[in-house]
């Protein structure tokens, strides 16, 4: 067992580590007023960001959490 713990001890935090990266990269959502004024073309959809690479970090910022919400789940457990 403490090999496994060892094991998601440093899956944990390479985890930690990506996920900070990761939102880091991310731009700001605050667009205010000008984001209003701008029209239809600067909207969510209008920029097509799922296939866009803000899109992939939106994706992997999920998968990173998912992630580190199990491994501290079972960090937590007691053997």
């Amino acid at each position: 067992m403490a090999i496994l713990r060892t094991v998601l001890t440093l899956a944990y935090i390479l985890v930690c580590i990506g996920l900070t990266v990761v939102v880091i990269m991310q731009e700001g959502k605050s667009a205010g007023l000008s984001g209003a004024i701008s029209g239809v073309a600067d909207t969510y959809w209008g920029k097509n960001r799922g296939r866009s690479m803000e899109g992939a970090l939106v994706n992997t910022t999920r998968v990173l959490a998912g992630a580190f919400l199990l491994i501290s789940v079972l960090l937590c457990m007691n053997w």
